[in-house]
């Protein structure tokens, strides 16, 4: 009888494998970084093959770790960064181009261009999503446009387009199965979450051939087995889920109401409305939240491009710090007097400014202006990011409820970030004890299908609670700081948009 879940975790700076049991809990991780590639200012890629060979690695060394062999495996669950583009060839597997990351802005005049042409609210009232170069469908026109032969191999039918869980999928299986989740799907300005179906109207328009497109399952769904050569034995493939609806899922985040926010390279928080969609009038985005037996629950979601990447370059880019955890400390001793703020827009603004073009700055510097300001300044802009989003989404979502946020993701270890996020929120913040919450919802995903794990309600009663953060700050302190990000945010935008 088999004893484990297979959680493959493929991140954006790392691909991560982990080994779940019967009671959820973490049994061997195995986690391997593979290279970022910035060809040009404001160009993200990945090279598929570091991908595929890291998930690979990793997925091996952790049935390893654990003592187990494929035999012990009951399913295989993935979950992965999203809106990241591959295409590649059904004949050879291969990729015609490196990986276009969901960072990435290169195509940020054709969405202008799209906008311009009156077409952004049939998209938005059809997918959920603006037009913005962060979703799949215009980086996936881009490759067809911009390697030669590609469009008319497209054509041919030659040719296959997937988010890396659709490329993790056709490679797992030996190139028997492209398929994705709905949840994927609905991130690809391609999908048409009421219908749940591609739509060919909004394909043509960005002159994507169907034929390109995966087939679209359940979340949790058969997708297949893997190759006898990977891992030894066949292995079913049966739960996949973007990684912000795996975290949702992880964080048992089922009914209407609850939220949860993610803090890894970026921030995406996640608002569960259940099974009616809720257009947003705050520039959020319309998201599948997961789909199962067919039906689809809806979400709210406010994306954050910059989250742990403002830790990253205090580390990488500035040498202010030589480990991420020691941005809570070194945030922790700076003069309260100061107000700096850091605007991350590295690679512009997400939720809900939507601004592609503008790009980061920092205000309120002074002489005394030290390491410890700039590390508070970083984490307190993941604070005032999830801010906006806590605000737009009460905007859209009529509720009389406080909302407690429940978190993961790398940031949430800092005490120090968690207590500022609830400070300046003005919210309850709940940090879960399984702070694997992405990779746990990509395995319970996989379990649910095989009857390895049981149904909702169940699993939801599992969820724990390892530390509340409750707000300390007055309400002037409070909203005189969030004034000063707006009015930071402001400057931002207008200096770039003249």
């Amino acid at each position: 009888m088999s004893k484990y879940i297979l959680a493959i975790d493929q991140g954006t700076t790392s691909s991560r494998a982990i080994v779940f049991d019967r009671n959820y809990e973490v049994v061997s991780i195995a986690q391997q970084e593979f290279g970022q590639h910035f060809p040009n200012s404001g160009w993200v890629e990945h090279e598929p093959e570091d991908i595929w060979d890291s998930t690979l690695a990793t997925c091996r060394g952790a049935i390893e770790k654990a003592g187990a062999t494929s035999r012990d495996i009951a399913a295989i669950g993935i979950t992965n960064q999203r809106e990241t583009t591959v295409v590649w060839d059904r004949e050879t597997g291969k990729a015609l181009h490196r990986a276009i990351v969901w960072q990435d802005r290169r195509t940020a005049e054709i969405c202008t261009q799209l906008k311009g042409n009156g077409h952004e609210a049939l998209f938005s009232q059809k997918t959920g999503l603006l037009l913005d170069p962060y979703f799949s469908g215009t980086k996936v026109a881009w490759i067809l446009d911009h390697v030669e032969g590609a469009r008319e191999a497209a054509e041919k039918g030659r040719l296959a387009f997937g988010t890396v869980d659709s490329f993790l999928l056709w490679r797992l299986t030996g190139g028997k199965v492209h398929a994705t989740d709905a949840t994927n799907a609905s991130r690809t300005l391609l999908y048409d979450i009421h219908q749940g179906e591609w739509s060919p109207e909004l394909a043509e328009i960005l002159r994507v051939p169907l034929t390109v497109l995966p087939q679209v399952k359940d979340s949790a769904a058969d997708f297949g087995t893997t190759s006898t050569d990977i891992f030894g034995s066949p292995i079913p493939v049966t739960g996949i889920a973007g990684d912000q609806q795996a975290a949702a899922v992880g964080q048992a985040c089922f009914n209407p109401g609850m939220m949860k926010s993610t803090y890894g390279t970026g921030c995406f928080a996640l608002l569960n409305t259940g099974s009616r969609p809720v257009q947003s009038q705050n520039k959020l985005l319309t998201t599948i939240a997961y789909q199962l037996d067919g039906k689809p629950s809806y979400a709210l979601e406010g994306s954050i491009f910059v989250a742990g990447a403002a830790v990253q370059w205090l580390r990488d880019g500035l040498g202010l710090i030589n480990d991420a955890a020691q941005s809570g400390a070194l945030a922790e001793k700076a003069d309260p007097n100061q107000d700096v703020y850091l605007v991350p827009a590295f690679v512009g603004l997400g939720a809900p400014y939507w601004d592609a073009e503008c790009r980061g700055a920092m205000f309120g510097l002074t002489r005394n202006t030290g390491p410890a300001e700039f590390a508070q300044a970083a984490l307190e802009s993941v604070c005032f990011q999830t801010r906006d989003l806590l605000e737009a989404m009460q905007g859209d979502w009529q509720s009389s409820n406080q909302t407690v946020l429940r978190v993961d993701g790398g940031m949430v270890a800092s005490d120090w970030t968690m207590q500022r996020l609830s400070d300046l929120l003005n919210a309850p913040v709940d940090r879960p004890k399984v702070l694997e919450t992405t990779a746990l919802g990509a395995a319970y995903l996989a379990g649910k299908h095989t009857g390895f794990y049981p149904d909702l309600e169940e699993f939801s009663e599992t969820w724990a609670l390892d530390c509340r953060f409750t707000p300390e700050f007055g309400e002037e302190n409070r909203e005189s700081k969030y004034a000063g990000w707006k009015d930071a945010v402001s400057r931002t935008i207008s200096k770039r948009s003249k």
